[in-house]
């Protein structure tokens, strides 16, 4: 079920007036949102739902145990349980036809006839983000950094949430969990906040990236064209997945707000970083923290020396890659990153004053934007030929035609950014004068009715 689709828009009336109705019933209130996240989810596919429950009940169970037991060996190994249980799931699924397709390439450029068969599986959407969520609750109850809960309801109410199950933000424990023991109090600037992200993040699905797609697919999807329609196709790309994948965490966080619950914010204005290390603490914020707590950390972090910390953050930043997914661009994605990690912390070492931002910014900017079209091209040959055409740069005469229509769809987007930039507020058009409010609110709805359903393009980050 789509965000962005009229059938989900009925859902969310028709929950949220029986919503109301148990609001103030703990245990009501909890199976109603665990039925409405089964309806949701199995809405695409109920056959799938099946590893939904499976997830939450065998983590519950675990962080039972776990919270019971006091022999260390004991503890590890229920928390080992969990990692190669949920790992497994998530591998078979995402990545069983990816290696076995790479293995078949090896063995063939080595001459070996002994084929293995794909099985052409499909990928459960959300299963990489509900997969991270229920593994971080049983790691922090293994590191006693949460108690674990003791009512099944509560915890499956905090896998399954409707709002951010499929695409985050990827909540923890510590944040969700709380909100699910006890009854919530929906105040009416809450209501207020939830709407604005609800209008502001269907417009940057439906009005921006939905609209982008055509031209980020001319430049992607054609063999040889020249390297100044390919900056402005990886530029229309980032800001594509930009509008679509924040869009997706703004009307997560707003619906969560109109059902009284505050979602961890998973966009802070990426593209206004300064370095690479900014980035990642601005962009996809719920990955980038749970693979610094629980695969960064545990290699050992910074712990033990500048030769191991290399080799850490390659290591998190080419897993991070392959979480996006099961194709060798993504691994290439994120070694770039990576890399670019790795060299700035060295320059920051080396150079401990700043930068300006005049430099620091857009330097910072052109570096993510190469990592897009790693991102986006989606093979070597692809890469290769896209990278080669960036040196030819010669125009061709519907150019200008491609930047003014990139222009016009992306400049409600920087508009308003900016406006956050400048006043330090991600919800800066609440503070404005009521007229002005409504004016903005106006105008964006009018958006969404003109192109409310015309493509109606699912997230980009379903498919991780």
């Amino acid at each position: 079920m789509l965000f962005n689709s009229t059938v989900f828009l009925q859902f969310f009336a028709a929950f949220l007036l029986l919503y109301f109705l148990c609001r103030n019933s703990l245990t009501g209130r909890n199976l109603l949102i665990v039925a409405g996240s089964w309806v949701f989810y199995g809405w695409w596919n109920y056959r799938f739902l099946a590893l939904l429950i499976f997830s939450g009940c065998f983590d519950f169970c675990l962080g039972r145990w776990l919270g019971s037991t006091v022999d260390d060996r004991k503890r590890k190994a229920l928390v080992v349980m969990s990692v190669v249980a949920n790992l497994s799931l998530l591998g078979f699924f995402k990545y069983y036809d990816f290696f076995v397709g790479s293995m078949n390439a090896l063995l063939a450029r080595m001459h070996v006839a002994v084929p293995l068969h794909a099985l052409g599986i499909i990928l459960p959407v959300g299963i990489s983000f509900y997969t991270f969520q229920s593994l971080s609750y049983v790691i922090d109850v293994y590191r006693r950094q949460v108690p674990p809960t003791p009512n099944l309801l509560q915890y499956l109410a905090y896998v399954s949430f409707f709002p951010q199950l499929v695409a985050g933000p990827i909540q923890r424990g510590h944040h969700l969990l709380p909100q699910l023991q006890q009854t919530l109090n929906i105040r009416p600037e809450m209501l207020a906040e939830g709407l604005w992200l609800i209008i502001w993040g269907l417009c940057k699905k439906v009005v921006i990236a939905d609209n982008l797609a055509p031209l980020v697919e001319m430049v992607f999807d054609n063999p040889a064209i020249a390297g100044p329609v390919i900056g402005l196709g990886a530029l229309a790309f980032a800001f594509q997945i930009y509008g679509d994948f924040s869009g997706y965490s703004d009307v997560a966080r707003g619906l969560a707000k109109m059902l009284g619950f505050d979602l961890a914010e998973n966009f802070n204005l990426p593209y206004f970083a300064t370095d690479l290390r900014e980035f990642w603490r601005r962009w996809h914020i719920s990955l980038s923290t749970w693979l610094r707590d629980y695969l960064y950390i545990s290699l050992g972090g910074n712990r033990e020396g500048s030769r191991r910390t290399a080799v850490n953050v390659l290591i998190t930043m080419l897993l991070g890659g392959l979480w996006h997914g099961a194709a060798w661009n993504f691994i290439l994605w994120g070694g770039w990153h990576g890399l670019g990690l790795l060299v700035t912390r060295w320059w920051q070492r080396r150079f401990p004053g700043r930068l300006p931002a005049w430099l620091s910014l857009p330097a910072t900017f052109l570096f993510v934007l190469y990592g897009w079209l790693l991102f986006r091209a989606g093979s070597f040959a692809r890469i290769h030929a896209l990278t080669a055409s960036l040196t030819d740069w010669s125009a061709p005469v519907w150019l200008l035609h491609y930047a003014v229509s990139l222009v016009l769809i992306v400049t409600p987007l920087v508009v308003i950014e900016i406006w956050q930039k400048r006043s330090q507020n991600l919800l800066a058009p609440l503070a404005a004068p009521w007229w002005l409010r409504h004016a903005l609110q106006g105008l964006l709805c009018l958006g969404l009715l003109l192109f409310w359903e015309v493509k109606s393009l699912p997230f980009i980050y379903f498919q991780f």
